[in-house]
């Protein structure tokens, strides 16, 4: 029960996790690691299905040197109904953009989660209009900006100023939750730092010793702005707090006591004085898949790793994506995750891994906030299907929508990457593309002309010399034979 609504047994192991990751959490706690829930797929049939008729059709200029693999499944019930060498493994481009992005959901508690950031002093100087340092700590994310809206670095200086700090001798940022060096072979050649600035998108920093720099200096110039007064412009990397261990004591015979519960003020982890949290990570996903934003991307697999919650290495957020994947039932034959935005060739994905992640993301479904009212008003049955048609699920509306005519295919509106493909076609297709020389991907969701809903992945892997454009031709008819066929 939920709500007052009960839900069909087919239904309710869905909206478990969906509770577990918090995801329909009317009041969202600061967000964690979601528990490690095993879903199982859906029974699939032994017998694979061969392509049908207008699938061969739309396929049949590509050119014979290209692999293709393709997986189509019923999105409600999840019946495999095309299938093409669906468990071999393929360069996936940016279609990896999706489990970076699913990952990103489930960890922040689903689409109500958020990120944080913080300004603490010493607890030794809580209360006082002096601080001997203030620190900037926060989880990573690449959405806090310098002074744009309540979640900004002007913010936390106008708290801080609000609840009486006046001097500061140094600012500080606490930016070793990343260990720098293991992500230096993503493929952008941009340090991932533990504190970021969504101001920096467009001119990001060559090395973390200048991102902590800008970061303090901007820092310093609003709390200035504000009316702190900050006695030094050096800008330290906070030292790596460490748990307080009480001395060991002995009774007069010399016997081991309990340890001492009070902790020495100097001891003491230090307090917050400032506290801003982002918006929805809803608005950042879309910003992300629809233009294809290889460097966000980057920096949303980053937020994966930040300690305390990861070890900080590109390897622990890797290591993340799989477990997520693994949760939803996925096969991990043959599935390779190198980094977060695709642009590596290292990475490989299966048609079938990738079918099963986008069946899952359809039934969770992660609603936005009308789609969590609407979960207490909608009939009991076709729930994923009435909140994926009413565009209530977060992740599917974060996708690029096909048709739509915008200008620039890259921009990060409805249309994104899919803006001029399927123009004039009347179909509802929302996917994520997927390009690199020799490489062209496509996977999403369409609605048939039946009205059925259908989960689709395309993967195609040629010599670099591959005409992109013819692949992407046949990609569009095969998601129109798909529509006209089901």
């Amino acid at each position: 029960m939920h709500g007052g609504v009960r839900y069909p047994a087919a239904m309710r192991h869905t909206l478990a996790l969906v509770l577990l990751v918090g995801g329909l959490s009317a009041a969202v706690a600061p967000p964690h690691a979601p528990a490690d829930v095993t879903l199982r797929a859906d029974e699939e049939t032994k017998q694979e299905p061969a392509l049908s008729a207008g699938v061969r059709l739309a396929l049949k200029d590509v050119p014979q040197d290209v692999s293709v693999g393709v997986l189509v499944r019923d999105a409600g019930s999840g019946q495999v109904l095309e299938a093409l060498r669906d468990r071999e493994s393929f360069i996936p481009a940016s279609t990896v953009k999706l489990i970076t992005a699913s990952s990103v959901l489930a960890e922040r508690g689903g689409a109500q989660g958020y990120w944080s950031t913080d300004l603490t002093i010493p607890a030794v100087q809580v209360g006082r209009s002096h601080a001997k340092t203030v620190t900037l700590r926060g989880s990573g994310d690449p959405t806090l900006s310098v002074r744009n809206g309540s979640y900004s670095l002007r913010s936390l200086a106008r708290q801080a100023y609000a609840r009486g700090l006046r001097k500061v001798g140094e600012v500080r940022v606490a930016d070793g939750t990343l260990d720098v060096d293991s992500w230096q072979g993503v493929s952008l050649g941009v340090p991932m730092t533990g504190l970021r600035l969504a101001d920096w998108h467009d001119d990001p920093p060559a090395a973390s010793a200048e991102a902590r720099s800008r970061l303090g200096a901007a820092l310093i110039a609003e709390l200035r702005q504000a009316g702190v007064r900050v006695v030094s412009d050096r800008v330290r990397q906070a030292a790596r707090s460490r748990p307080y261990v009480p001395p060991t004591r002995l009774d007069d015979q010399g016997r081991a006591l309990p340890p001492d519960p009070q902790v020495p003020v100097s001891r003491r982890p230090e307090q917050g004085i400032a506290s801003v949290r982002s918006a929805s990570v809803a608005g950042v996903l879309a910003r992300t898949l629809r233009p294809s934003d290889n460097l966000r991307a980057e920096e949303l697999l980053a937020t994966l790793a930040v300690r305390p919650q990861g070890t900080g290495t590109l390897q622990d957020a890797l290591a993340r994506e799989r477990a997520m994947l693994r949760r939803t039932g996925a096969d991990l034959s043959g599935v390779v995750l190198a980094d977060g935005s695709g642009l590596s060739r290292k990475n490989r994905l299966t048609p079938r891994a990738l079918a099963q992640l986008l069946k899952v993301m359809h039934d969770l479904p992660y609603p936005n906030r009308a789609g969590l009212r609407q979960l207490q008003l909608l009939p009991q049955r076709g729930l994923p299907e009435r909140l994926y048609r009413s565009r209530q699920n977060v992740f599917v509306e974060a996708l690029p929508q096909a048709g739509t005519g915008e200008n620039v295919p890259g921009h990060d509106g409805r249309g994104g990457t899919l803006a001029l493909r399927l123009q004039d076609e009347g179909l509802d297709v929302r996917a994520k593309t997927g390009t690199l020389p020799g490489v062209s991907a496509l996977a999403g969701y369409v609605t048939a002309r039946s009205g059925r809903i259908l989960v689709f992945v395309v993967l195609m892997n040629g010599p670099e010399s591959s005409p992109i454009l013819t692949l992407r031709d046949a990609q569009d008819r095969l998601v129109q034979a798909l529509a006209a066929a089901y």
